[in-house]
């Protein structure tokens, strides 16, 4: 049975659990009652105007830098607000899901920064959310520990990373947390919760509440996280410009607004980061139905391709010159058992990192603790004893707007191969996202929604504009589920049948995946596990 209780008008309809109590108490579910009343209609209307955007873009409108901020951008005198403790090294910073085992291997990875992440790499179940709340406040109590079945033990050590949590995105919700029926925002309760119960233990620690945000398409939808964070600081007395947020540019139209995001959480900026995956979903949803477009198979769009190396050297540009952080994109890659493979995935770690450094990025981002040490010797080789190299500003960086959308120059058929891979990936995502895993390793990279949303776009764009047909893309999915089950005899193969057909191969393009199966798999009812 779920259980109710009111406070500031919040219900909370998930199945009760060990501590669950400690993470939803009154005090904090008012505290998120607060930001709801306060930005609830705000967002709503930001979630409009980018459906709107999105049809216009379908429609052939051009995409340009904006006419109405031009001042924004030629104003030199502005720069964001200095790095705040923790964040002035980020050379090398990891991702993952805040599950106990991550959590502690994590902080403990040698990395300088950790991104606990409540969005790409998590399944929003009712358990996964609240537990990574009570996992981190954990770890800011450094009262954290895990065994496994085994025996092994897992223990924090004495030099850990700098915690940054990234919050869902503004269009997902949490239907188990509800204001007159309604559900709150994902964002706010992924934020509002670490900010209640951790800001100030954080503080008082030496660092402070310190943010990723996700899927930004536009300087406003940053004002709206501005405003947040001066409520929520003004709410718990915490000192103003306290919080930090690193914004992730991984929509194609925040590419064309990264100064103006920049200056609307000046006070609160610490820097951007370049989010290539999701940015590459962006670019195709937003243009799928344009066959100029069309993509080639994923593995073979590197970013030396040209329309990729504008955005990055753009984004070091742009951040450099505001004295923000630039960091670089994600090295999927995940150690395994075979050294000949190993070798081969960190030489193009390697590679792909002494591009970020050299062209100026301050940090990057892995997915397993083993890439932490090569990372690391790359920025040492090219950072030495300083921190960052904010100050070198590239100023022989132009980009324009056809630079950025230049896409026909990666473009190209799909290969038998690629579309076979897209379809395996989306399913074997499908399948551990449903079982309440969101990061999975699969042929040796970590997959997460974003590449998962990748491989699916993709799929949807070659048979809209003929590339590969419906039939074969049927055929292919038969063969893949029938392979996943008989390998997974507890799949839900039906189940991810439906999900693969409803976002990959309906009339009209989902904008997520997640935000659909979300509601229909994963949201706990009374009776139901959440």
């Amino acid at each position: 049975m779920s259980t109710t209780a009111v406070t500031h008008r919040v219900e909370v309809l998930g199945t009760p659990g060990e501590r669950y109590e400690e993470i939803l108490t009154p005090e904090a579910l008012d505290f998120l009652g607060r930001l709801d009343q306060a930005f609830s209609t705000r967002r709503f209307d930001l979630l409009a105007e980018r459906r709107r955007r999105a049809e216009r873009l379908a429609s052939g409108a051009a995409l340009d830098f904006s006419r109405a901020t031009p001042a924004v951008r030629a104003d030199p005198g502005w720069r964001v607000a200095p790095a705040a403790p923790g964040l002035v090294d980020r050379r090398v910073e990891i991702t993952g899901p805040p599950d106990r085992r991550m959590t502690i291997n994590a902080l403990n990875s040698g990395a300088c920064v950790w991104m606990a992440d409540f969005e790409d790499a998590t399944s929003p179940t009712w358990r996964n959310i609240v537990g990574g709340q009570l996992n981190l406040l954990d770890a800011v109590e450094r009262r954290i520990d895990f065994t496994t079945p085994e025996g092994k033990e897992y223990r924090l050590g004495e030099n850990l990373a700098t915690l940054v949590v990234r919050p869902r995105g503004w269009h997902l919700v949490e239907k188990h947390l509800v204001v007159d029926g309604r559900p709150l925002s994902a964002s706010l309760v992924d934020f509002g919760l670490y900010f209640f119960h951790c800001a100030q233990r954080q503080i008082d620690a030496g660092h402070g509440p310190y943010f990723y945000l996700p899927k930004l398409e536009n300087h406003y939808e940053a004002r709206l996280w501005n405003d947040v964070f001066l409520l929520a600081q003004e709410l718990l007395g915490i000192p103003r410009g306290t919080v930090r947020a690193t914004v992730l540019i991984e929509t194609i139209t925040a590419a064309f607004e990264m100064e103006e995001i920049l200056y609307e959480l000046r006070e609160h900026s610490a820097g951007l980061n370049a989010g290539r995956w999701d940015y590459l979903f962006s670019l195709i949803k937003n243009f799928a139905h344009r066959p100029d477009f069309v993509l080639p198979d994923r593995d073979r769009v590197t970013m030396t391709a040209p329309f990729l190396r504008a955005y990055t050297e753009l984004l070091v540009r742009t951040c450099h010159r505001r004295g923000a952080h630039a960091i670089g994109g994600m090295a999927a890659q995940v150690p395994g058992k075979d050294a000949a493979a190993d070798e081969a995935a960190f030489a193009k770690v390697r590679l792909d990192k002494e591009r970020e450094a050299e062209d100026g990025f301050d940090g990057s981002w892995v997915a397993h603790p083993g890439l932490v040490p090569l990372c690391r010797e790359v920025f040492d080789g090219v950072l030495g004893e300083h921190p960052h190299q904010v100050a070198r500003t590239r100023e022989d960086v132009e980009v324009t707007a056809a630079e950025l959308l230049a896409v026909r120059e990666a473009g190209g058929p799909p290969t038998d191969a690629g579309v076979r891979a897209n379809i395996a990936v989306s399913l074997r995502y499908f399948d551990a996202w449903l079982r309440g895993q969101g990061a999975v390793a699969l042929h040796g990279l970590m997959e997460d929604a974003a590449t998962a949303e990748i491989a699916r776009v993709q799929i949807w764009q070659w048979v809209r504009h003929g590339a590969v047909s419906r039939e074969s893309v049927e055929r292919l999915l038969d063969e893949e589920l029938t392979a996943l089950g008989a390998e997974y005899p507890w799949a839900r193969v039906e189940d991810l049948r439906e999900i693969f057909e409803r976002t990959a191969l309906a009339r009209e393009l989902p904008a997520f995946f997640t935000s659909d199966a979300y509601a229909r798999h994963l949201v706990g009812r009374p009776g139901t596990p959440s």
